[in-house]
């Protein structure tokens, strides 16, 4: 029978959740890593067995840690052989992230400006997203803060960034949003999985939407139709703030965002997009995903405003569209509708690929619920977590 693996990252640790195909118990494992901001766990499409973690606090910095049985022990990468790792500073090149040179001036990119004119340095703080390969699980690729994109080739090892993103010649004017400037979203084209070719979708808060359709070696501004009324050009071609890019793997050239304010379609693999917000509640949120089995099947879960991070009326309502936008219906069975007043940010919402397909979310309260039936009905299958940043699932067997 089928085994389903739920990854949740939180505030203070990481925990991974498991069932069988049924999805009604579930066994809890953590904390792993307690006391440690966890933004970040998945697991590899190539080895069931491979997860990787950002690890990271304001005392001893960013740690990348790796696991090759499913979460049972961890490895640091860069850790001698037999020697168990500790917490503590980095002390191997794996948590080593240094910025590169611009692969078209071959001056270093050390500052970015913001909005006021002024200049300021590029910083490296955290690991925001972790994407491993499709097909090779020593190869997995990082969004960081300051925005930028890194690839290690040998399980975490080592790392080097991508330099043509920064390279971009709009890279000056972008922004940091209300948690930093981040790079968080990373989705791979499985119709092109070679190095060389690999279609990557990256986006950044907040500067935009962005496509390399050459492994990373070029890259382009992929945010036309979107309008942002809060940066001085509306229309602007960076500068966006993009919460989340969603696309079901069987049409990777229909992408699904979530931005500050609208929720947005693209039939052109980024090259333009419409708003499908439709009859929302509001159309502010952070976490956006596709059906695994349906593609016109999208799910949101709204918040208040972008200063009142929780979600409308004390009410838990996740939306579903089953028409790729506009026309959306809550779902709310098995949720809190009253006194509710969590948020649910961008990588915290993950599907499964069973036959029904099950949906998962985690709450800043420490609840993940999940849905056996596409949405229809919810329940938590673990309470009183600290805050989850991250939830990703796999389905084993």
């Amino acid at each position: 029978m089928s085994q389903v693996r739920v990854l949740v990252g939180t505030r203070k640790g990481a925990f991974i959740l498991t069932a069988d195909g049924k999805r009604e118990r579930w066994e809890v494992s953590g904390p792993h890593f307690a006391g440690w901001e966890i933004y970040h766990v998945k697991g590899s499409p190539a080895d069931p067995n491979r997860l990787y973690v950002s690890q990271s606090s304001g005392w001893f910095g960013q740690i990348i840690q790796r696991s090759d049985d499913g979460g049972k022990t961890w490895l640091q990468p860069g850790t001698p052989p037999g020697e168990a790792p500790t917490p503590g500073p980095p002390k191997a090149a794996s948590n080593k992230f240094v910025y590169d040179v611009s692969a078209e001036t071959g001056k270093p990119l050390t500052t970015h400006q913001f909005y006021d004119g002024t200049q300021h340095p590029w910083e490296f703080k955290r690991v925001w997203h972790l994407e491993p390969s499709l097909t090779d699980p020593d190869a997995v690729y990082a969004g960081v803060e300051d925005a930028a994109i890194f690839r290690s080739t040998d399980g975490g090892e080592n790392w080097k960034e991508l330099p043509g993103l920064r390279g971009h010649g709009t890279g000056p004017k972008w922004q940091p949003g209300a948690g930093g400037m981040c790079l968080h979203t990373i989705i791979l084209d499985p119709s092109s999985p070679t190095p060389e070719t690999q279609r990557i979708w990256i986006a950044i808060s907040a500067a935009g939407a962005f496509r390399t359709d050459d492994g990373g070696k070029t890259w382009k501004s992929i945010n036309r139709g979107l309008r942002s009324e809060y940066i001085p050009d509306p229309n602007a071609e960076v500068g966006h703030c993009v919460h989340h890019i969603a696309m079901n793997p069987s049409r990777p050239g229909v992408l699904f965002m979530q931005k500050h304010w609208d929720v947005m379609r693209s039939d052109d693999a980024g090259d333009s997009w419409r708003e499908v917000s439709g009859n929302l509640p509001t159309d502010f949120g952070f976490v956006i995903d596709v059906h695994a089995h349906e593609p016109e099947t999208i799910y949101v879960v709204p918040i208040k405003s972008d200063s009142l991070h929780f979600v409308p009326d004390g009410k838990l309502r996740v939306f579903r569209s089953r028409t790729g936008g506009n026309e959306w219906e809550p779902l709310t069975k098995g949720l809190p509708q009253a006194n509710c007043y969590v948020n649910v940010l961008r990588d915290a919402m993950a599907v499964d690929s069973l036959d029904k397909c099950g949906i998962y979310f985690g709450t800043s309260g420490g609840q993940v619920y999940a849905s056996a039936d596409a949405g229809d009905s919810w329940a938590p299958i673990v309470r009183d977590l600290p805050a989850v940043l991250s939830v990703e699932v796999q389905t084993l067997g």
